[in-house]
C-alpha cells in the first residue's frame, strides 16, 4: 500500500508537466484586471511540382498518353494548308490539350524533347512541321509551350507571377504545318518512329 501511495504522488506531481497549453490566473480588487494565455502554431509545406500535358489528375500520377493523329487529305498534301489533328486527338479533342504546370519553389525549366524526327520507316517528316498554340485556359497568363524539335530538347523557363509560386495553365493546340510534299506512309504513332515527346519540368 505504501509503494502505491507513492506512486500516486508521484503521477499526481508529474501531470501538471504533461499539459501543453497555457494558462494564466489573476485575482485582485484594480481595475481592469487581464489573464493572459499563449499558443505556438507550425506549417510545414513540402515543395511541390505537377506537370499536365493532356489527359491528368490534378495534383496527382495519371499514366495516360495521349495521341495527337493527323489525317492530310490527297488534294492538299504539302499545300501549306494546315491541318487540324482528328477528333480523338487530345484530352479536348481535335488536337487541343490540357497543360498545366504547378510548382512552389521559383523559377521552373520547363522543356520538350524527342528521339529524332517523325519518321515511317524509311522517310521522316520534321517535327518543325508540327505548330503548338498556346490559349488561356484558366490562369492569367497562358502557360506557354516548349518548341518541337528533331532528336534534341528545347527549354524555357516559367517563372512565378510573385514569389515563388508558378501557377500557369493553357490550352494548346497542335496543328501539322503542311508546307512540304512529302513521301506516303505514317509517321511516328504510339511510342514508335520518334513519335513521342517528352515534356519535362525541373524546379530547384
Amino acid at each position: 500500500m505504501k509503494k502505491l501511495s507513492l506512486l500516486a504522488v508521484a503521477l499526481l506531481a508529474a501531470a501538471p508537466m504533461l499539459a501543453n497549453a497555457e494558462s494564466a490566473f489573476t485575482t485582485g480588487t484594480g481595475t481592469p484586471i487581464t489573464a493572459a494565455a499563449r499558443l505556438d502554431f507550425r506549417v510545414t509545406v513540402p515543395k511541390i511540382l505537377y506537370l499536365q500535358v493532356g489527359s491528368g489528375t490534378n495534383m496527382a500520377a495519371n499514366s495516360t498518353i495521349n495521341l495527337i493523329d493527323f489525317t492530310v487529305n490527297a488534294a492538299n498534301v504539302g499545300d501549306g494548308t494546315q491541318v487540324a489533328a482528328t477528333a480523338g486527338s487530345g484530352d479536348l479533342g481535335n488536337g487541343v490539350v490540357t497543360a498545366k504546370l504547378v510548382g512552389n519553389n521559383g523559377t521552373i525549366s520547363f522543356s520538350s524533347a524527342t528521339s529524332g524526327a517523325l519518321n515511317s520507316g524509311t522517310d521522316t517528316i520534321s517535327y518543325a512541321q508540327i505548330s503548338t498554340a498556346a490559349a488561356i485556359n484558366t490562369s492569367a497568363t497562358a502557360l506557354p509551350a516548349p518548341a518541337l524539335a528533331d532528336g534534341a530538347t528545347t527549354t524555357i523557363s516559367v517563372a512565378p507571377a510573385s514569389g515563388k509560386v508558378v501557377n500557369q495553365d493553357a490550352k494548346w493546340t497542335y496543328k501539322y504545318l503542311n508546307t512540304a510534299i512529302v513521301a506516303p506512309g505514317t509517321y511516328g504513332g504510339v511510342n514508335a518512329n520518334n513519335g513521342r515527346v517528352t515534356y519535362t519540368a525541373s524546379m530547384p
